[in-house]
């Protein structure tokens, strides 16, 4: 994969133990999927927020990037959190639990990353531009900005996510190609749609039959963005 020398300086150290580290990630699996290069992204959504999906080692790995200066260096959201951040008492969260969730906020916030703690960021202030290329983790907010914006982004998992955020990159291959984002399934649809229901039947069934494809759709007419 080609790195740029500012890059190489990056994982030769010159920029700092984060930077280093979180920069070395993207090259390996940039590596892993056949990367040409690194990218720049516009903006992240970090996944891995729940103390109950990433426990105490989770934490501690946060608790010492933001220790260690972490800083991100472009707009990022949070995916939402193990509990409600204002009333989880009102609503019987263990104080053990919330006081281990509010360790990771405040170690995402120390790092400047904004605490929506929301699946849809497109709807919170975070909206890309057509083919702008970001990383963000959430599965349904992906699939969103890919089709309905024409951004472009993988999946990212909440350590490579966090690590675009860092370094501003993101390695270029999956849905950042343009070869790859071809549809290669067309479904017209000639039913009407009535309900939010029925866009969700809807994917939930094209989804089933194509798999891993690129459905292109044609037919739906006067969808809002909820719908979509």
């Amino acid at each position: 994969m080609y790195l740029t020398k500012e890059e190489e300086k990056i994982l030769e150290g010159e920029h700092g133990e984060v930077m280093e580290r979180m920069f070395r990630l993207l090259v390996r699996l940039g590596e892993i999927y056949g990367a040409d290069k690194m990218i720049p992204v516009g903006s992240v959504q970090v996944a891995g927020v729940s103390y109950k999906s990433i426990g105490d080692p989770g934490t501690e790995f946060l608790e010492d990037m933001a220790a260690k200066g972490a800083k991100v260096k472009v707009l990022t959201f949070l995916n939402p959190a193990g509990m409600d951040l204002e009333d989880w008492k009102k609503l019987g969260f263990p104080e053990d639990f919330a006081k281990n969730q509010l360790r990771i906020i405040n170690a995402f916030k120390q790092m400047g990353i904004v605490i929506t703690s929301t699946c849809t960021p497109y709807l919170a202030g975070n909206l890309p531009r057509f083919r702008e290329h970001i990383a963000w983790s959430e599965s349904s907010a992906v699939s969103f900005a890919n089709s309905v914006i024409g951004a472009r982004t993988n999946r990212e998992g909440g350590p490579s996510a966090l690590a675009a955020a860092i370094c501003g990159k993101t390695p270029n291959y999956g849905l950042h190609l343009w070869e790859n984002r071809q549809p290669t399934v067309k479904v017209k649809v000639d039913v009407d749609l009535s309900y939010n229901s029925d866009y969700g039947a809807l994917g939930w069934y094209v989804g089933k039959q194509v798999k891993n494809k690129i459905p292109y759709f044609t037919g739906i007419k006067n969808a809002n963005t909820d719908q979509l």
